[in-house]
C-alpha cells in the first residue's frame, strides 16, 4: 500500500514516514502544496494524509483541486488547526477524515487501516476487468494485456475532438449535435439490417 504524506515540517513527516513504514506501508513524503499535488496527480497512492498549513499552495487548496478533478483517493487531513470551522470546512472541501496534531500514533494508524479499507471498496466499484481488458473509470484508463490502450473521451481537446476540429471544422460545441444524429443514423441501419436479415 502506498502512502503519499504532504507535510512540511520536518520532524513531523520523518516521524510519520519511520512509523508507517515500520508497518510494511510504502511511503512518499513531499515538503509543499505543490509538490503533493504533482505527485498525488502522477503516481497511483492508496492514501494521502495532509497537512493544511504548507507554504505555497495550501492543503484546502490542494485537497479541492483533487476532487474538482475527480480524484478518489482517500485523504486524511493532519493539521494543528483544531477549530470546528477548521474540521467542518476540510470534510466539506473533500476530506475523507480530520486528525488534530498533536495525535497518538496508534489513532492514527486506526485511522489509516480504515481509509485504505474504504478506499478498496471503492477502487472495486470503479475498476472494471474482463479477461485481459481492465478499465479504471475515474482516471479514465484502459489496459489490455498490461499495456495502456490509448482511448478518447468526450472532454474537449482530445484526439477525437482535436481530429473532427482539423479535418472538418466542427468545434467541441457542436460534437453533441453529431453525437444523437450518429446514434440515430446507427439505430436505423441497425433497424433495416434487421429487416433485411428476416427477410431472408
Amino acid at each position: 500500500m502506498r502512502i503519499l504524506v504532504v507535510e512540511d515540517e520536518t520532524k513531523v513527516a520523518r516521524a510519520l514516514q519511520e512509523g508507517l513504514e515500520r508497518q510494511q506501508y510504502e511511503v512518499v513524503v513531499a515538503g509543499t502544496g505543490e509538490e503533493g499535488f504533482y505527485l498525488v496527480s502522477a503516481e497511483e497512492f492508496d492514501l494521502v494524509i495532509l497537512d493544511l498549513m504548507l507554504p505555497g499552495r495550501d492543503g484546502l487548496q490542494v485537497l479541492g483541486t483533487l476532487r474538482k478533478r475527480r480524484l478518489v483517493t482517500p485523504v486524511l487531513i493532519l493539521t494543528a488547526r483544531d477549530a470546528i470551522e477548521d474540521r467542518v470546512q476540510g470534510l466539506d472541501k473533500g476530506a475523507d477524515d480530520y486528525l488534530v496534531k498533536p495525535f497518538a500514533f496508534p489513532e492514527l494508524l486506526a485511522r489509516v487501516r480504515a481509509l485504505l479499507r474504504r478506499g478498496r471498496t471503492q477502487q472495486v466499484a470503479l475498476r472494471l476487468q474482463l479477461a485481459d481488458l481492465e478499465m479504471d473509470l475515474v482516471p479514465r484508463r484502459v489496459r489490455r494485456g498490461g499495456k495502456d490502450v490509448e482511448c478518447t473521451t468526450s472532454i474537449p481537446g482530445t484526439p477525437k475532438d482535436e481530429a473532427l476540429e482539423s479535418k472538418a471544422g466542427i468545434l467541441p460545441a457542436n460534437l453533441s449535435a453529431i453525437s444523437c444524429f450518429c446514434l440515430e443514423l446507427s439505430a436505423k441501419i441497425n433497424r433495416e439490417a434487421a429487416r433485411h436479415v428476416t427477410a431472408l
